[in-house]
């Protein structure tokens, strides 16, 4: 699996811990685990209760909704980052195109670090403002 400089770099360029200081992302590393999943492997299928969320370290996934491909994704992508803030239905089905490894952060681990660290959980809210305005933008004008 990726080194600890890895975990960092690919936590960092996901958006919503863009904003994180590479000690809170080094918090965020220590709270999930690593797995490898081979290529044709559902990592997330749409509908079902999510309780965790994908990094994608190394290899393509595919995400679907409702049938219908909406992006392929590489490292530094983030699938199920609903399931860190609840315990919804999953949005898309998500498959690993190539053989992948994953960084696997459930909510339990990430709810004790936003505990341990509340300047995550601010950096994260104000991650979603900006993606309910810009929808808001789009969808209004």
């Amino acid at each position: 699996m990726g080194s600890t400089k890895d975990h960092l770099t690919h936590l960092g360029s996901v958006p919503i811990f863009s904003a994180c200081t590479q000690r809170e992302l080094q918090r965020i590393a220590k709270a999930g685990t690593d797995v490898t999943m081979t290529a044709g492997s559902i990592i997330i299928d749409q509908g079902q209760t999510g309780r965790e969320a994908f990094v994608v370290m190394s290899g393509t996934v595919t995400v679907k909704r409702n049938g219908r491909k909406v992006a392929t994704l590489g490292p530094g992508s983030i699938v199920g980052e609903l399931s860190l803030l609840d315990h919804g239905p999953r949005t898309a089905t998500v498959t690993c195109d190539t053989d992948c490894e994953l960084f696997v952060l459930d909510q339990r681990h990430f709810t004790g670090v936003i505990d341990e660290v509340p300047s995550i959980g601010t950096k994260v809210l104000a991650h979603l403002a900006g993606v309910v305005r810009e929808l808001d933008r789009q969808y209004f004008g």
